[in-house]
């Protein structure tokens, strides 16, 4: 009875745990969506938890005043005077609070504490985002401002032309490699095998440089080709150690039977190996892709930044350069890259527990 008792609570601890860890990862990727699509005035003057309805100032009348006021001199309203400052802050007075709604046109909200929600949303911050052509932006004090779209459309395609191939090729070496260690036996196995498990240690910036002079002199700079074999170099210790680890698991009967009916190492790899690795597979090709997807340095060191191959790594990271104000167009930008990972992960997610457990039990 104790045992069980001490079961439960521990079950209800690790399950605490877990939705906590899930609670904290999934409020700010709400934060990013709920952001993405708000008007780049509310981004700028509001946080993005003010869709939910809370107690705010509200909007109870509006005071036009003469269009020849001065600015730069005290503001008489309703027999009292205010700075220009005090009005772009907001000024409470009795209960109320003064601000400016288009200090161009000398428009004033007198605004009320009240129960309010923004539920106002938009897709413009992807257009801009997504497309190269001009947008103009209301900003909160009622002025527009015209911005040239980011082209992230473009970015997006190209980093999924470096990702899928990184992604597919070390992986299919890798295996044919694990398998190799596994289950053939060949001269020099063991000493190639510690060469392998030996670079998972070295740093990858030690070789770029290197790298970077033979590329250099190959013409392969600035190529997907180049990028490609990047990845797939620096990839392919981690994969081949994590499929080792899995494929030495199997059974051996598998193997045995097999090789006694006649079949070839190819035959027992494709029809037996890969079938039993899905797991596996799974599971390193998330962690290979996500890798691979949010990469910067390796990108710009072998790829470039020119626009006709930039990824979506150096576009956003140009947009925080160039735009760091603009978050209406930050946030846009953030989840697109996001969109991706999420699609592999949930989609290969049943796999992933099976293949993270692969080879460390047996039965």
């Amino acid at each position: 009875m104790r045992r069980k008792k001490s079961v439960r609570k521990s079950k209800w601890l690790v399950n605490t745990v877990l939705a906590i860890i899930c609670l904290i990862w999934t409020i700010p990727t709400l934060g990013l969506l709920v952001s993405s699509v708000r008007p780049a005035a509310d981004i700028l003057s509001t946080g993005w938890w003010k869709v939910i309805p809370h107690r705010g100032w509200t909007t109870a009348e509006q005071l036009q005043l003469p269009k020849d006021t001065d600015l730069r001199e005290p503001i008489a309203i309703q027999d009292r005077t205010y700075t220009d400052d005090e009005l772009r802050s907001g000024v409470e007075v009795d209960g109320t609070r003064l601000i400016w709604e288009n200090r161009r046109a000398r428009l004033l909200n007198v605004q009320e504490k009240a129960w309010t929600s923004n539920l106002e949303f938009t897709t413009q911050n992807y257009e801009t985002v997504l497309g190269g052509k001009n947008y103009s932006i209301t900003m909160p004090d009622g002025s527009t401002k015209t911005e040239k779209g980011s082209g992230m459309g473009r970015s997006f395609w190209n980093t999924l032309a470096v990702t899928v191939p990184a992604t597919v090729i070390p992986i299919f070496i890798a295996s044919f490699a694990a398998y190799a260690f596994a289950w053939l036996r060949f001269p020099g196995r063991r000493t190639m095998f510690v060469i392998v498990i030996a670079l998972l240690v070295v740093p990858m910036q030690v070789a770029l440089i290197p790298i970077l002079r033979d590329y250099t002199v190959l013409g392969l700079n600035g190529t997907y080709f180049g990028i490609w074999l990047a990845h797939t170099a620096f990839g392919l210790p981690l994969i081949t150690y994590f499929m080792y680890s899995s494929i030495s698991q199997l059974p051996k009967d598998l193997f045995e039977s097999a090789f006694i009916d006649g079949a070839s190492n190819f035959t027992i790899f494709s029809r037996l190996i890969l079938p039993l690795s899905v797991p596996a597979l799974a599971s390193i090709s998330i962690f290979q892709f996500l890798w691979v997807w949010n990469d910067y340095l390796v990108s710009l060191i072998f790829l470039g930044s020119r626009p006709e191959v930039q990824v979506l790594s150096m576009n956003i990271a140009n947009l925080v350069g160039s735009r760091g104000n603009d978050w209406h167009l930050l946030t846009a930008a953030a989840f697109i890259s996001m969109l991706m990972p999420l699609t592999v992960f949930f989609a290969l997610q049943k796999y992933f527990v099976r293949g993270m457990l692969g080879g460390s039990v047996k039965g």
